[in-house]
């Protein structure tokens, strides 16, 4: 059986550990390879590596920097389809999810490329007399990810690029339920032309992550998964003196008001709910109804949209299915037991997804789509990140109620209204207590010249990733004052007569 170990100042090196984690294809429920799991001192390795190669990496000019990344580019277009066949067979999601999830990790690059315009500081002159103010955005070192199953390409994506092109360099420490992919993109970039040492994947579970987060040679931390684990990654980070963004779990609403177009809204909703088995943390779990005539209009819309979709594997010879499976069998079982938990919590179980079987692939980890109508704010399922295809109907009798429960919940990461009305649409923008909003859009996910975060306990730490907070973010600003004495000017000086060029 396959092996998969790690990626060091530009190889693939064996780890030496006796211990190992099942990857397993989710469609069919069987075992395809391991991963050894890294020691403490394997992980040290690779960030003496990134420290190693960090002093001659940040002082290459930034437009050389940029031209990696513009290879690196090219690479991940040629070789999209081969990976998005990668992330199918390891996460489960289908084809053409695993090419958009490519794709915004790709937008990430395209934006990392930009970095000379984008680190270029700032300058004032003459602010007292023959004084003048620089200011140097200047890398911070050995940066360290460390990045969830559920979006393999697109979330490292979010945070290796940035940090890359601003002079720093990094690890990554990918999930161990599908970490093929980050070990596929080591290798574009070092074919890109990147330095050795510049970029290194480890491969581990949480004595990998201690031991990124308590070395000192690691000076800032990027994180992505549950809250709880979110807050530990960054309470401990900060407490060891790194910067941190840890962005935690979500309990995404949407609003759909009396007036909304119920038609377009309802696909919207589908696609936000079950795209990816529910499992993104941008994903619409929650869906709240101004009047009953509003929720039994959508309800009559979504239950036929929901019978009619095609569960099964990620890669299927013809078309395409649906939904996939999720990641895992313990997975399967939470979702399941969460969907119990509403029943018995007086829940209207109109779609179960309970005990789903695709023929061919009984052992597969598939839960169907599933939807609960007359959910409560004090039920588990209103309450806690479920992670799967399970969307849940919250009815109310006006907006302010509607925007009062959002509002409440200790989540804060994305939302969206579904509406015709300008003012309406307006004051929810503005008064919600989230991160990222939609209008009439249901997975507000921004484009990656602009910053994605939410609020309240979907983050810690004050900067968002990608945009101008990840550029923030993987940088430290120094300003220079200065002012010169009366220069002897050079009286002789020979002269030069070929062309100059950026980059030298």
């Amino acid at each position: 059986m396959e092996t998969l170990h790690n990626f060091v100042n530009g190889e693939m090196v064996t780890s030496s550990s006796s211990s190992f984690s099942p990857v397993h294809n989710p469609a069919t429920g069987e075992q395809i390879r391991q991963v050894a799991l890294s020691s403490t001192k394997e992980t040290q390795n690779a960030v003496l590596a990134a420290h190693s190669a960090f002093k001659s990496w940040s002082k290459l000019s930034p437009l050389k920097r940029s031209r990696i990344m513009f290879r690196f580019k090219a690479l991940l277009e040629e070789n999209r389809d081969r990976l998005a066949r990668l992330i199918s067979e390891e996460h489960g999601k289908v084809y053409s999810d695993a090419v958009g999830e490519l794709t915004r990790g790709l937008e990430v690059v395209e934006f990392a490329c930009g970095i000379p315009h984008l680190q270029k500081g700032e300058h004032s002159a003459n602010v007292g007399t023959g004084v003048d103010s620089h200011a140097l955005m200047q890398p911070l070192g050995v940066c360290a990810g460390i990045t969830p199953f559920n979006f393999p390409a697109m979330v490292p994506m979010w945070m290796f690029p940035i940090a890359l092109a601003t002079g720093n360099t990094f690890v990554l420490k990918p999930s161990e339920k599908d970490p093929s992919l980050a070990l596929e993109l080591a290798k574009l970039l070092n074919e890109a032309g990147l330095p050795k040492g510049v970029f290194n994947v480890v491969n581990g579970d949480k004595e990998a992550v201690d031991a990124l987060l308590h070395d000192p040679r690691v000076q800032a931390v990027s994180f992505v998964g549950s809250t709880p684990i979110a807050n530990y990654i960054y309470s401990t980070a900060s407490a060891n003196g790194k910067r941190c963004q840890a962005l935690g779990g979500a309990k995404n609403h949407a609003i759909i008001m009396p007036d909304a177009e119920l038609e377009s809204a309802s696909r919207a909703i589908m696609g936000a709910a079950f795209g990816a088995a529910g499992e993104r943390c941008m994903a619409l779990s929650v869906v709240v109804t101004v009047g009953d005539e509003t929720a039994d209009k959508l309800i009559s819309k979504l239950r036929p949209q929901i019978d009619a979709m095609k569960i099964g594997p990620g890669i299927i010879e013809e078309g395409e299915n649906d939904m996939g499976p999720v990641i895992s069998s313990q997975h399967k079982k939470k979702i399941e037991g969460y969907i119990q938990s509403g029943v018995e919590q007086g829940a209207t179980l109109l779609a179960d997804g309970r005990q789903w079987t695709v023929p061919g692939h009984e052992t597969g980890f598939f839960v169907g789509p599933t939807l609960f109508d007359n959910v409560s704010p004090d039920m588990t399922i209103y309450q806690e990140e479920i992670f799967g295809p399970v969307l849940v109907v919250v009815r109310v009798s006006d907006f302010d109620t509607a925007l009062e429960l959002v509002n409440q919940h200790e989540y804060g990461n994305g939302t969206a209204i579904f509406t015709r009305d300008g003012e309406t649409a307006r004051q929810f923008s503005e008064n919600v207590q989230a991160g990222m909003v939609g209008v009439n859009i249901p997975i507000p996910v921004p484009m990656a010249f602009h910053s994605f975060g939410g609020w309240k306990n979907s983050i810690f730490g004050p900067l968002n990733v990608h945009g101008n907070d990840g550029v923030r973010f993987y940088t430290r600003m120094k300003t220079v004052t200065s002012t010169w004495p009366a220069s002897v000017r050079l009286e002789q000086h020979s002269s030069s007569f070929s062309m100059p060029t950026l980059g030298e």
